[in-house]
């Protein structure tokens, strides 16, 4: 038996974040239509080192996809061993047999379908004349969450900010450059929201840094940061204005932007309006008016990563690319 290996590498050559976002809404509609098995993501705690990771199983029954993700998060990483801040495995089987199919690398894929799962919420909860996004966080996630927005929305303007000095500059320069679109550094967290369209929070932010007064009527939040126990980027009153749209539920209790103001009873969970899934099915409506606030809270769900990985397993034998290898 023969198990196709593919790298970073392989990966970054064979999708596109516009196929990647196209798998992401594939995999929220097959979950609103109830066509997947995904466990919420089990954790393991390396107090010590100030890491985790998370095992995230998934079968998308209508795709025939099924298999399962292993990521870290170790903030640490860059600055103490030159290693990125989250890395990722993925493992693709057989749903008729449960033979190994293939083995491959599954940060880029994260990153990509994190941002994917974005430009997904916005598409459906964003006002349609959206032009000025603003970006706080400067990190790999910044990236493909406006690389991804781009996709969808006609951006005329975006602003970032970052806590570390220079990151948002660095960011400006390289994004502005790569998409062709005007980005401003900001100096502060507030300047770079207020009077913005769309506000994505990509921090690994334990306390609010976006304050209620700062949002205005009609503004759209990827809230993206938060997908852990008591990660929290939003001032949790921004919540009790808002419609509030999960990835899902479960997980989002758990783990979301939600969990904070949950367990401190400042927000019920009858104020979760509903899952992303529900909203692209057309169960419940999207955006009721242009003067409504919404707010997608992100954890990341498997189905996201197995999607995108199925689309690359297909076009990865089609193209021959990786490597083949004996397993058994």
């Amino acid at each position: 038996m023969k198990i196709l290996l593919l790298s970073r590498k392989d990966v970054e050559k064979i999708v596109s974040m516009r196929e990647v976002i196209e798998a992401v809404e594939e995999a929220f509609l097959a979950k609103g239509l109830g066509k997947v098995q995904m466990p919420p993501k089990s954790y393991i705690y390396f107090n010590r080192f100030q890491g985790d990771f998370r095992v995230m199983p998934a079968y998308l029954e209508d795709m025939g996809a099924a298999g399962v993700k292993i990521v870290n998060v170790h903030p640490k990483n860059p600055q103490e061993h030159g290693l990125p801040t989250v890395m990722a495995t993925i493992f693709l089987l057989d749903p008729k047999t449960g033979a190994p199919l293939a083995i491959m690398d599954g940060t880029w894929i994260t990153n990509m379908r994190t941002g994917a799962g974005g430009a997904v919420a916005a598409k459906y909860l964003a006002r349609k004349d959206s032009h000025v996004v603003a970006m706080v966080g400067a990190g790999v996630q910044a990236r493909t969450q406006l690389i991804a927005l781009n996709e969808v929305l006609d951006i005329d303007e975006v602003r970032v900010s970052d806590a570390v000095k220079g990151k948002a500059k660095k960011y400006a320069e390289e994004m502005g450059k790569l998409l062709g679109i005007e980005i401003e550094p900001m100096t502060n967290v507030e300047k770079t929201i207020k009077g913005a369209d769309i506000v994505v929070t990509v921090t690994p932010a334990r306390g609010p840094i976006v304050k209620d007064e700062w949002i205005s009527e009609g503004m759209h939040i990827n809230a993206i940061g938060a997908d852990a126990p008591g990660k929290q980027e939003l001032d949790p009153e921004i919540l009790r204005r808002a419609k509030i749209v999960v990835d899902d539920v479960k997980q989002a209790l758990h783990s979301g932007e939600v969990n904070v103001p949950l367990s401190e009873g400042i927000i019920a969970r009858g104020d979760i309006y509903a899952e992303l899934g529900e909203v692209i099915t057309g169960k419940k409506p999207g955006r009721a008016s242009r003067d409504e606030i919404t707010i997608f809270d992100s954890t990341g769900l498997a189905i996201q990563d197995i999607a995108t990985d199925w689309k690359v397993y297909q076009k990865a034998k089609k193209m021959g690319k990786g490597r083949k290898v004996e397993l058994l």
